[in-house]
């Protein structure tokens, strides 16, 4: 006879995101903290202003910068929501 366990984890059991995490989050989701630049291949470089100093990390390239605000947008949205689960699990349904 064979046996399966599983192990769930809880909102509380698992790892939950630092203050420096969350600092990080916060700045990135600001699109001031955002740049697109061309490199001399013609390719646009999205880039965002590092927390602690005045240097740019480079995140994606892209053809157009269309593209390139496209994918600063969807980095964008995907910090926010991040963040937004830091408040803890989102409620979808109620049971009475």
């Amino acid at each position: 006879m064979t046996f399966l366990y599983t192990r769930t984890n809880t909102w509380s059991s698992a790892p939950q995101p630092t203050e420096e995490t969350i600092k990080y989050w916060k700045h990135i989701s600001q699109k001031k903290n955002w740049r697109i630049v061309q490199l001399p291949n013609g390719f646009l470089q999205t880039e965002y202003k590092s927390i602690d100093s005045d240097d740019w990390i480079d995140v994606t390239r892209r053809e157009t910068i269309a593209g390139a605000e496209q994918a600063i947008d969807a980095s964008i949205e995907h910090y926010v929501n991040k963040l937004e689960f830091t408040k803890g699990p989102k409620v979808v349904k109620t049971f009475e």
